[in-house]
């Protein structure tokens, strides 16, 4: 099975680095930004299936680069780390598209229980549509061959 794809997106260097050491040793495949633009220009290259994204980034604030993924990755889970939690923030950040909001200094159990449960949500989510296909598909071949056996009986 592949392991997931995660973006960090903090302009922190020290912060990426840690995180990126913690999550590899989870076994997630790690990559990251330190700026909202490198973090838009890196999603368009590759799929990541969950983005930790700072809330304050020099070049952007982290709610409007929810928006600005979540137009080109809606599938992808996005994670807000603030160091600044305010009610405001938080009401902000999941209107805009956040799947979840991770306070600082970061509880690290906390956070990859997050990641777990958002990769299982949205591992949750994939199969449901999976399902949901199929029973489309279902559905329309038996009122295809309704409608063709009601054609055949008007014919004969």
């Amino acid at each position: 099975m592949k392991k997931p794809r995660i973006l960090i997106v903090d302009d922190d260097e020290s912060i990426r680095r840690v995180l990126t050491e913690i999550l590899e040793g989870e076994g997630y495949v790690v990559d990251s930004a330190g700026t909202a633009g490198e973090a838009i220009i890196k999603t368009g290259e590759k799929f990541y299936k969950l983005a930790l994204i700072d809330i304050r980034l020099p070049d952007m604030d982290g709610v409007n680069l929810l928006t600005k993924i979540k137009e080109t990755k809606p599938k992808m889970r996005k994670v807000i780390i603030t160091g600044y939690p305010t009610l405001q923030n938080a009401v902000e950040a999941l209107n805009k598209g956040a799947d979840a909001y991770i306070m600082k200094p970061l509880d690290i159990d906390k956070m990859l229980a997050t990641i777990r449960g958002q990769l299982e949500k949205q591992r949750e989510e994939q199969e449901m549509t999976g399902k949901q296909l199929v029973q489309y598909i279902e559905t329309r071949v038996k009122q295809l061959e309704k409608a063709r056996k009601s054609r055949k009986a008007k014919a004969g």
